[in-house]
Protein backbone atom coordinates (compact mmCIF):
# COMPACT_ATOMS: atom_id res chain seq x y z
CA UNK A 1 0.00 0.00 0.00
CA UNK A 2 0.91 3.06 -0.97
CA UNK A 3 1.93 5.50 2.20
CA UNK A 4 1.59 8.79 0.18
CA UNK A 5 -0.72 10.59 2.00
CA UNK A 6 -4.00 11.92 -0.03
CA UNK A 7 -5.54 15.09 1.03
CA UNK A 8 -8.42 17.51 -0.29
CA UNK A 9 -7.11 20.73 1.17
CA UNK A 10 -5.17 22.12 -1.88
CA UNK A 11 -2.30 24.56 -1.35
CA UNK A 12 -4.30 27.53 -0.53
CA UNK A 13 -3.01 29.21 -3.57
CA UNK A 14 -5.73 30.48 -5.98
CA UNK A 15 -4.59 29.97 -9.60
CA UNK A 16 -5.48 33.18 -11.75
CA UNK A 17 -4.73 34.38 -15.19
CA UNK A 18 -5.94 37.19 -17.40
CA UNK A 19 -8.58 35.69 -20.04
CA UNK A 20 -7.76 34.97 -23.06
CA UNK A 21 -7.83 38.25 -25.86
CA UNK A 22 -9.90 37.64 -29.26
CA UNK A 23 -7.80 38.46 -31.97
CA UNK A 24 -9.93 41.21 -32.90
CA UNK A 25 -8.69 43.10 -29.82
CA UNK A 26 -4.95 42.20 -30.19
CA UNK A 27 -3.81 45.23 -33.05
CA UNK A 28 -5.98 47.71 -31.02
CA UNK A 29 -3.45 46.46 -27.92
CA UNK A 30 -0.51 46.53 -30.37
CA UNK A 31 -1.56 49.83 -31.24
CA UNK A 32 -2.19 51.13 -27.70
CA UNK A 33 1.46 49.25 -26.62
CA UNK A 34 3.06 50.81 -29.48
CA UNK A 35 1.90 54.50 -28.87
CA UNK A 36 3.10 53.60 -25.05
CA UNK A 37 6.68 52.55 -25.87
CA UNK A 38 7.03 56.08 -28.14
CA UNK A 39 5.68 58.04 -25.75
CA UNK A 40 8.29 56.72 -23.11
CA UNK A 41 11.02 57.52 -25.08
CA UNK A 42 9.65 60.65 -26.52
CA UNK A 43 8.49 61.81 -23.53
CA UNK A 44 9.04 60.06 -20.12
CA UNK A 45 7.22 57.92 -18.23
CA UNK A 46 4.91 60.54 -16.80
CA UNK A 47 2.97 61.15 -19.81
CA UNK A 48 3.50 57.17 -20.88
CA UNK A 49 1.66 56.14 -17.26
CA UNK A 50 -1.76 56.63 -18.33
CA UNK A 51 -1.33 55.19 -21.63
CA UNK A 52 -0.20 52.00 -19.94
CA UNK A 53 -3.51 52.36 -18.71
CA UNK A 54 -5.24 52.45 -21.71
CA UNK A 55 -3.66 49.72 -23.36
CA UNK A 56 -4.37 47.74 -20.21
CA UNK A 57 -8.44 48.61 -20.90
CA UNK A 58 -8.01 47.57 -24.45
CA UNK A 59 -6.98 44.38 -23.22
CA UNK A 60 -9.63 43.67 -20.92
CA UNK A 61 -12.20 45.15 -23.09
CA UNK A 62 -11.51 42.68 -26.07
CA UNK A 63 -10.96 39.21 -23.26
CA UNK A 64 -12.97 36.47 -24.31
CA UNK A 65 -13.16 33.99 -21.37
CA UNK A 66 -14.31 30.28 -21.52
CA UNK A 67 -17.86 29.75 -20.12
CA UNK A 68 -19.58 26.90 -18.58
CA UNK A 69 -23.20 27.10 -20.27
CA UNK A 70 -26.19 25.17 -19.48
CA UNK A 71 -26.70 21.64 -21.48
CA UNK A 72 -30.15 21.23 -20.50
CA UNK A 73 -31.99 21.99 -23.95
CA UNK A 74 -34.75 23.70 -21.93
CA UNK A 75 -32.76 26.72 -21.20
CA UNK A 76 -32.21 30.08 -22.96
CA UNK A 77 -29.03 31.69 -21.73
CA UNK A 78 -27.56 35.25 -22.28
CA UNK A 79 -26.39 36.23 -25.26
CA UNK A 80 -24.37 38.87 -23.47
CA UNK A 81 -22.50 40.00 -20.25
CA UNK A 82 -24.27 43.41 -18.88
CA UNK A 83 -27.25 44.58 -17.19
CA UNK A 84 -30.92 43.90 -18.50
CA UNK A 85 -32.12 47.07 -18.79
CA UNK A 86 -35.21 46.12 -20.43
CA UNK A 87 -38.14 43.72 -20.44
CA UNK A 88 -41.46 44.57 -22.61
CA UNK A 89 -43.74 42.63 -25.07
CA UNK A 90 -43.14 44.05 -28.86
CA UNK A 91 -43.61 42.66 -32.12
CA UNK A 92 -40.47 41.45 -33.35
CA UNK A 93 -38.43 43.38 -36.36
CA UNK A 94 -38.98 42.68 -39.98
CA UNK A 95 -36.25 41.12 -40.27
CA UNK A 96 -36.96 38.63 -37.70
CA UNK A 97 -40.62 38.27 -38.53
CA UNK A 98 -42.69 36.16 -41.31
CA UNK A 99 -44.07 33.08 -41.54
CA UNK A 100 -40.53 31.22 -41.54
CA UNK A 101 -39.34 33.59 -38.82
CA UNK A 102 -40.65 34.56 -35.30
CA UNK A 103 -43.78 35.70 -36.73
CA UNK A 104 -46.11 39.30 -36.36
CA UNK A 105 -47.56 38.53 -32.39
CA UNK A 106 -45.59 40.54 -29.70
CA UNK A 107 -43.44 38.32 -28.12
CA UNK A 108 -41.24 39.12 -25.03
CA UNK A 109 -37.97 41.13 -25.55
CA UNK A 110 -35.30 41.72 -22.84
CA UNK A 111 -32.55 43.80 -23.65
CA UNK A 112 -28.98 43.55 -21.72
CA UNK A 113 -27.09 46.58 -21.92
CA UNK A 114 -23.09 45.95 -21.87
CA UNK A 115 -21.17 48.57 -20.42
CA UNK A 116 -17.38 49.45 -21.58
CA UNK A 117 -16.49 47.16 -18.72
CA UNK A 118 -18.37 44.86 -19.95
CA UNK A 119 -17.00 41.48 -21.79
CA UNK A 120 -18.22 42.12 -25.19
CA UNK A 121 -18.34 38.17 -27.07
CA UNK A 122 -21.82 37.86 -28.24
CA UNK A 123 -23.04 34.08 -27.64
CA UNK A 124 -26.10 32.15 -29.06
CA UNK A 125 -28.80 31.48 -26.66
CA UNK A 126 -29.63 28.09 -28.03
CA UNK A 127 -28.41 25.72 -30.04
CA UNK A 128 -29.52 25.31 -33.50
CA UNK A 129 -28.76 26.35 -37.06
CA UNK A 130 -28.45 29.99 -38.42
CA UNK A 131 -31.34 30.60 -40.09
CA UNK A 132 -30.99 34.43 -41.01
CA UNK A 133 -28.19 36.65 -40.30
CA UNK A 134 -29.00 40.70 -41.32
CA UNK A 135 -27.43 43.43 -40.96
CA UNK A 136 -28.76 47.42 -40.90
CA UNK A 137 -27.06 50.37 -41.05
CA UNK A 138 -28.38 53.06 -38.46
CA UNK A 139 -27.49 55.89 -35.93
CA UNK A 140 -25.05 55.65 -33.05
CA UNK A 141 -27.89 56.61 -29.94
CA UNK A 142 -27.33 55.80 -26.46
CA UNK A 143 -27.87 51.98 -26.63
CA UNK A 144 -30.15 52.27 -23.40
CA UNK A 145 -32.81 53.56 -24.54
CA UNK A 146 -35.90 51.83 -26.45
CA UNK A 147 -35.71 53.29 -29.90
CA UNK A 148 -32.09 52.43 -30.12
CA UNK A 149 -33.78 48.79 -31.52
CA UNK A 150 -35.06 50.53 -34.31
CA UNK A 151 -32.50 53.50 -35.13
CA UNK A 152 -29.15 52.23 -34.22
CA UNK A 153 -26.96 50.23 -36.21
CA UNK A 154 -27.45 46.20 -35.57
CA UNK A 155 -26.97 42.99 -36.71
CA UNK A 156 -30.51 40.36 -36.48
CA UNK A 157 -30.22 36.62 -35.85
CA UNK A 158 -32.38 34.20 -36.58
CA UNK A 159 -31.33 30.59 -34.86
CA UNK A 160 -33.71 27.43 -35.02
CA UNK A 161 -33.58 23.96 -33.58
CA UNK A 162 -34.48 20.76 -35.33
CA UNK A 163 -37.71 21.13 -33.13
CA UNK A 164 -39.22 23.68 -34.57
CA UNK A 165 -38.11 26.20 -31.83
CA UNK A 166 -36.42 29.21 -32.91
CA UNK A 167 -34.89 32.24 -30.84
CA UNK A 168 -33.92 35.88 -32.75
CA UNK A 169 -31.37 38.28 -31.02
CA UNK A 170 -29.78 41.33 -32.56
CA UNK A 171 -26.80 42.98 -31.61
CA UNK A 172 -27.00 46.98 -31.39
CA UNK A 173 -24.35 49.51 -31.45
CA UNK A 174 -24.38 52.34 -29.03
CA UNK A 175 -23.05 55.87 -28.44
CA UNK A 176 -19.34 54.97 -28.18
CA UNK A 177 -19.84 51.22 -30.72
CA UNK A 178 -19.12 51.99 -33.94
CA UNK A 179 -18.94 48.47 -35.92
CA UNK A 180 -20.47 45.01 -35.02
CA UNK A 181 -18.81 41.73 -36.15
CA UNK A 182 -20.60 38.47 -36.98
CA UNK A 183 -18.42 35.16 -36.49
CA UNK A 184 -21.30 32.89 -38.14
CA UNK A 185 -23.29 32.69 -41.65
CA UNK A 186 -26.45 31.64 -41.95
CA UNK A 187 -26.69 27.25 -42.43
CA UNK A 188 -24.21 27.32 -39.58
CA UNK A 189 -25.30 24.86 -36.68
CA UNK A 190 -24.11 26.19 -33.61
CA UNK A 191 -23.92 25.10 -29.77
CA UNK A 192 -25.83 26.79 -27.11
CA UNK A 193 -23.25 29.65 -25.88
CA UNK A 194 -21.36 29.52 -28.71
CA UNK A 195 -19.50 32.92 -30.11
CA UNK A 196 -21.58 34.86 -33.03
CA UNK A 197 -19.85 38.29 -32.54
CA UNK A 198 -18.82 40.86 -30.57
CA UNK A 199 -19.92 44.89 -30.50
CA UNK A 200 -16.89 47.23 -30.14
CA UNK A 201 -16.94 49.66 -26.58
CA UNK A 202 -20.33 49.52 -25.18
CA UNK A 203 -23.40 48.32 -27.02
CA UNK A 204 -26.48 46.12 -26.66
CA UNK A 205 -28.33 42.95 -27.35
CA UNK A 206 -32.15 42.65 -27.49
CA UNK A 207 -33.23 38.41 -27.50
CA UNK A 208 -37.07 37.95 -28.37
CA UNK A 209 -38.43 34.92 -26.27
CA UNK A 210 -40.97 32.51 -28.14
CA UNK A 211 -44.22 32.98 -27.60
CA UNK A 212 -45.47 31.75 -24.39
CA UNK A 213 -42.27 31.75 -22.82
CA UNK A 214 -41.46 34.31 -19.59
CA UNK A 215 -38.22 35.69 -18.82
CA UNK A 216 -36.10 34.41 -15.61
CA UNK A 217 -34.70 37.39 -14.91
CA UNK A 218 -35.47 41.07 -13.67
CA UNK A 219 -34.71 45.00 -14.64
CA UNK A 220 -31.66 45.56 -12.93
CA UNK A 221 -30.08 42.07 -13.21
CA UNK A 222 -26.99 41.36 -14.32
CA UNK A 223 -26.29 38.68 -16.90
CA UNK A 224 -23.35 36.39 -18.15
CA UNK A 225 -23.51 35.32 -21.47
CA UNK A 226 -23.23 31.41 -21.91
CA UNK A 227 -24.38 31.23 -18.78
CA UNK A 228 -26.84 33.08 -16.95
CA UNK A 229 -30.26 31.78 -17.65
CA UNK A 230 -32.58 34.15 -19.14
CA UNK A 231 -35.74 31.84 -19.70
CA UNK A 232 -36.90 28.13 -20.31
CA UNK A 233 -38.99 27.14 -22.90
CA UNK A 234 -42.58 26.78 -22.55
CA UNK A 235 -42.48 27.70 -18.87
CA UNK A 236 -44.90 31.13 -19.24
CA UNK A 237 -46.11 33.43 -16.42
CA UNK A 238 -48.87 31.40 -15.54
CA UNK A 239 -46.33 28.72 -14.19
CA UNK A 240 -44.46 31.40 -11.87
CA UNK A 241 -47.95 32.69 -10.42
CA UNK A 242 -48.51 29.03 -9.26
CA UNK A 243 -44.92 27.97 -8.14
CA UNK A 244 -44.26 31.40 -6.81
Amino acid sequence: MSKIQLSNRGDGLAKWSFPPVHPEGRKFGLIAATATAVTFFLAGSFWAWPLVGLTLWVLAFFRDPARTTPLDDRFIVSPADGLVTLIEKVPPPPELGGEDGLGTEPLTRVSVFMSVFDVHINRTPIRGTVKRVAYIAGKFLNADLDKASEENERQHFLVERDDGVRIGFTQIAGLVARRILTFVKPGDDLDTGQRVGLIRFGSRVDIYLPAGTAPRVIKGQRCVAGETIIAEIGIDEDYFAVND
